[in-house]
């Protein structure tokens, strides 16, 4: 069968079961374009009014079902568009094909309309280099279908991410009779999850039985893996507190009683006691960062030098890239979890470690009684604990919360109470603003029944404000709550921190002439867009405005003014190299925690 090169490519991806297609428009991508016209009913085409929204909107998509999608950009500053949500997937594990156009393999190295690169040509590979597990470029159509294969067999297997595949115009209109050869019939149909050996299974179950202060700590690869359900059963079998690495929260439903909270330098008092005084860690599925671990600093997360650590990952380059590891295993966590399960049912008591979990139990309720009565002030403007508990009180168990980077980010890490699995969902390890402004149109395509709602800046919100255009357009009801306080927060109170009162510059949003706030109306800006929205200044007004924007059948927006006095309780720390780190104001030091 004679197809051209963009069939081959559209063919291929419906092959995949890939269902969207995410982009914008361009000439260099004008052939793909013409072959989805004809595939209209089998894969759907989603026009963005920026790149990088495609990006994120194909990260959410795999984050919440686990499969990937496409997306389509054309030759120069449209695909320069994207490093920044491929950075954000890689660094988070999430898998997508980025297709990008290029200038004709006839017009290569003679400086065409928009061609990257002048020490070798056509060389948009190399811009996105450092951001994808692999990136492809076919100079003839015969190549697309081992690149195709080749591009979906990585993207999911090991540690996901994206892959890139770069295309010349002419390529996607050139004729081939190359057979298309699906990853899935090529590859096979296999889980690809990974065990432990059982030696090294066995020598877990010895340290934990050794073990006075054990902590769980569950990341991100326990929701990889659907695994949430493993881990409770962990949990609940051992009596063991659990903590959650910040990307990690919707590991386990956050009301588990043995649950203490996220790590690091925005997670809870409770957490990083627990884990700092912790005689062994049981680390499943995160990469122990800087954000997670108050920057690796002995003695405010963590303390390797009387801790043991079983280290579960599935990429071994984790395995002791930042603390010593007494167990590394390179495996899927959740499935190491089970083989836990199974193994400590056969060997011990389920009260042996009762004691520690009573006095965890104790800092729980001293750490409950420090944030009680800010989720119910009554002062206004409205205080970040009231903004968040209203907003969970509102909505279902399973709704889906997004956010990007920012101080309304550290507000959630420590405060949200994530009750199902993937429902509580960050840009983490590369922290791009847009993500969690993208986050509903993500949400849509993948979970059309499920509640969704962005907590975004207004920083992140004025970067892509189009995503209310898109939700107009393809009747998609979305929910966006803008954490109003007036610039980049969290940058400012950083140089406050760091160099002093009043020396603050290009951080919060001033009328350059008279100094006074710069106050957008995103209200009316959502409504010339076709949606509509609230802005909210009183505390007692939130209830009311988050139902109104449940209820709304268009995109909406509520703008809360946030009360941008109150900080984060310090209960870890953070380090910039070489600037001095803070130590913790909130339960410090730490009491004696016994033998």
């Amino acid at each position: 069968m004679e197809r051209n090169g963009a069939e081959v490519i559209v063919d291929h991806l419906i092959a995949e079961g890939v269902g969207y297609i995410v982009g914008l428009c361009g000439h260099g991508n004008l052939g793909l374009l013409d072959a989805l016209y004809d595939r209209q009913d089998r894969i759907k085409t989603i026009s963005v009014h920026h790149e990088s929204v495609a990006g994120f909107v194909a990260e959410i998509y795999y984050r919440l079902t686990g499969t990937p999608i496409a997306t389509f950009t054309s030759s120069g500053p449209g695909s320069a568009n994207v490093p920044i949500a491929l950075g954000s997937a890689l660094m988070d594990d999430a898998a997508f094909l980025a297709i990008t156009g290029n200038v004709a393999t006839s017009q290569f190295g003679r400086g065409p309309f928009q061609e990257s690169g002048r020490f070798y040509q056509a060389d948009f590979p190399s811009v996105v280099r450092p951001y994808v597990k692999r990136s492809f470029q076919a100079t003839r159509p015969e190549q697309l279908p081992l690149m195709l294969r080749q591009a979906f067999n990585l993207m999911r297997t090991g540690r996901p991410g994206p892959v890139h595949l770069d295309v010349p115009l002419n390529v996607f209109v050139e004729k081939t009779q190359a057979e298309i050869n699906p990853s899935r019939i090529w590859n096979g149909t296999g889980s690809n999850f990974s065990a432990a050996p059982q030696q090294d299974i066995d020598h877990i179950v010895e340290l934990l039985l050794a073990a006075h202060r054990p902590v769980i700590v569950a990341g991100a690869g326990i929701e990889r893996d659907n695994a949430n359900q493993a881990l409770a059963e962990l949990v609940e079998l051992t009596g063991i507190p659990v903590a959650t690495s910040p990307l990690g929260k919707s590991a386990i439903d956050n009301r588990h009683p043995l649950y203490v909270g996220a790590t690091g330098r925005n997670g809870t008092l409770v957490a990083n006691r627990a884990t700092r005084n912790a005689d062994l860690i049981l680390a499943f599925g995160t990469r122990m960062d800087d954000r997670a671990t108050s920057s690796w600093l002995p003695g405010f997360t963590y303390d390797f030098s009387k801790t043991q650590l079983v280290h579960v990952h599935i990429d071994p380059l984790e395995l002791g890239r930042n603390f010593p590891v007494t167990v590394g295993v390179a495996a899927s966590p959740g499935i190491v979890v089970s083989q836990l399960v199974t193994a400590l049912k056969q060997r011990h008591s389920t009260t042996q470690w009762e004691p520690w979990a009573h006095q965890v139990g104790q800092w729980k309720d001293e750490w409950a009684a420090l944030t009680q009565a800010p989720r119910r002030s009554t002062s206004t403007p409205p205080q970040p604990q009231r903004i968040l508990a209203d907003l969970r009180a509102v909505l279902p168990d399973d709704a889906i919360i997004f956010c990007d980077v920012g101080v309304h980010h550290n507000w959630v890490v420590q405060e949200w109470e994530a009750r199902a699995p993937r429902s509580l969902q960050q840009s983490w390890g590369f922290a791009s603003m847009g993500f969690g402004v993208a986050g509903p149109i993500g949400a849509h395509l993948a979970a059309p029944g499920t509640v969704s709602v962005s907590v975004v800046g207004d920083g992140g919100f004025l970067m892509h404000p189009s995503v209310v255009a898109t939700a107009v357009e393809y009747n998609i009801p979305a929910k966006w709550v803008i954490w109003n306080n007036g610039g980049f927060t969290a940058i400012r109170d950083q140089q406050v921190l760091y160099f002093g009162e009043g020396r603050e510059l290009a951080t919060s949003f001033l009328h350059d002439d008279s100094g006074e706030r710069y106050d957008p109306d995103f209200v009316g800006m959502a409504r010339s867009m076709g949606g509509d929205g609230i802005r909210v200044e009183h505390p007692e007004d939130l209830t009311g405005a988050y139902q109104k924007m449940l209820d709304s059948p268009v995109p909406f927006l509520v703008d809360v003014k946030v009360d941008a006095t109150v900080m984060v309780p310090p209960v870890a720390t953070w380090e910039l190299p070489p600037l001095p780190y803070p130590e913790p104001g909130v339960g410090w030091p730490d009491p004696d925690v016994g033998p």
